[in-house]
Order: C-alpha cells, then structure tokens, then sequence
C-alpha cells in the first residue's frame, strides 16, 4: 500500500458510521451482510447507509456482490491487512520483538 492509498483509507475511516460499518463487516466474516441489514443493525437510514458504503468501497475495504435487488458487502481482509501493515512497516525502532504480536493476530485465519 502506499501513502496516496492509505490517506484514501483514513479518510473513508474518519466518520463514525462508517467505521462501525467496516468494523461490523469485519464481526461479520467472508459471507458479510446485506446493505439493509447493515443499516438496520447501526440504525442508520437506507440511503445515508448508501453513501458511507460507497465511500468504504471506494476506498477498497470493502467489496460489494449484487444478489438480485440486493448488495452484500464483506470486508476485503487484505486490504485492511494492508492499511496496518503500512502503518508497522518501520516500527518498533530497531526492535521487531515489538511489533510480532501484531503481525501474528494480522495473520490469522479470518
């Protein structure tokens, strides 16, 4: 990742909705939920949920599959591994031990 893609990404993450939304998606595993769902469940309206969807997608953390008249979305795991990992890349100040246990819970089976 680099810093054009991150600021991207930081920027879709600094409104509440929206990262309570990726964080729900991320809760919610590979099968995600569909949009209205995701709307009810932070009790947000059909259309405002829209947007802040549409704002994480196109900052690439999260992926939408159209099933009919209805969209799901599920968190794209490797792009928010990504975001991290560009944030640690030059941690620790020259002690790597630091950082693993981030890098072992970034490896998980998700």
């Amino acid at each position: 990742m680099d810093k054009e893609r991150a600021l991207i990404a930081f920027d879709a993450l600094s409104q509440s909705t929206r990262l309570d939304a990726l964080r729900l998606l991320v809760q919610a595993g590979a099968d995600g939920l569909p949009a209205g769902e995701i709307g009810e469940r932070l009790d947000v309206r059909q259309n405002t949920m829209s947007v802040h969807l549409k704002a994480l997608a196109q900052a690439g953390l999260i992926k939408g599959q159209r099933e009919g008249r209805v969209i799901r979305y599920a968190a794209d795991y490797s792009a928010i591994q990504a975001l991290v990992l560009y944030l640690m890349q030059d941690c620790c100040g020259g002690h790597p031990d630091l950082c693993q246990p981030v890098f072992e819970r970034l490896s998980c089976a998700c």
